[in-house]
C-alpha cells in the first residue's frame, strides 16, 4: 500500500474509534519507519486543514480526529439538544437502577444496562443532586458507590426508600430533560398528576430493559 492509501485507512480507523489511537499500532501494522509515519500523519493533517470541520490532533504518542475548535459553539448549539433527548432514557434507567440497587458502582450499573456507558448520565444526575457518592466498595480499585438523595425522594414524591413504587410507576414519575431548555443541565421537573397521561407513560422498551431488576428486588427491603 502507498502512504496515501494507508492514510485513508487510518482516517477510517480514527473515525470509527472515536478516541485516540497509539500511532505505533499503525507503524507496526504497515511496517512504517518513524519518517514514514510522520509523513502519513502530515498527509492527514493537510487533508483536514483549518478550513475543514475536522482536525487531526496528536498527544502522548496517539492521534485522534476531533472537531475544528473554531466551530465548537456551532457544534454545541446543534448537538446539545440532540444529547438531551438521547440522554432522557439513559438517565431514566440509571437513576431507577440506583434507586433499587443502591449502593451501587458505575460498573455494576453498566453491567445491568448491558455494558452501556453511564458516565454522562451519572454526571447529569449528580449535577442535579438526584444521586450522590455514598462511599467506596471494598474491592479492587475501591470504586465509588452511588445512592439517591433526599432531592430524588422529594422530586418524585417518595417519602422514603421503603416506599419505592413499582417500576412502571417510578418510571412514569421521572420526567428528565425537557426539549425546550436553555441549558443542557436544566433542573429536573416532575409533572403534576394532570400532566401524567397514558401517552406520557414510559414506553415498553424502557420498562422491559429494567424488568429483571423488579424481580431481583421484589423481596428487598430497601
Amino acid at each position: 500500500m502507498t502512504l496515501n492509501e494507508i492514510s485513508r485507512v487510518i482516517e477510517g480507523v480514527l473515525f470509527v474509534a472515536g478516541e485516540g489511537v497509539d500511532s505505533d499500532i499503525f507503524k507496526n501494522k504497515y511496517e512504517l519507519s518513524d519518517k514514514e509515519m510522520r509523513k502519513v500523519i502530515d498527509i492527514i493533517k493537510t487533508r483536514f486543514d483549518e478550513k475543514s470541520g475536522i482536525n487531526l490532533i496528536e498527544y502522548k504518542g496517539k492521534i485522534q480526529l476531533c472537531s475544528n475548535p473554531s466551530i465548537v459553539d456551532e457544534i454545541s448549539d446543534i448537538l446539545n439538544p440532540i444529547r438531551e433527548k438521547a440522554l432522557s432514557r439513559t438517565a431514566l434507567e440509571t437513576v431507577a437502577i440506583i434507586a433499587y440497587k443502591q449502593p451501587i458502582t458505575r460498573l455494576e450499573i453498566e453491567n445491568i444496562r448491558g455494558g452501556v456507558s453511564s458516565d454522562y448520565a451519572l454526571q447529569l444526575l449528580e449535577k442535579n443532586n438526584l444521586i450522590e457518592v455514598v462511599g467506596r466498595k471494598d474491592a479492587v480499585g475501591k470504586p465509588l458507590l452511588y445512592g439517591t438523595t433526599d432531592t430524588f425522594l422529594r422530586r418524585f414524591g417518595i417519602k422514603s426508600l421503603d416506599d419505592l413504587p413499582n417500576y412502571q410507576e417510578l418510571l412514569s414519575r421521572i420526567r428528565i430533560i425537557h426539549t425546550n431548555t436553555d441549558s443542557l443541565y436544566r433542573e429536573f421537573e416532575v409533572p403534576t398528576d394532570s400532566l401524567i397521561s397514558e401517552q406520557e407513560e414510559v414506553n415498553n422498551a424502557e420498562i422491559n430493559s429494567l424488568n429483571h431488576l423488579e424481580t431481583d428486588n421484589s423481596n428487598d427491603n430497601i
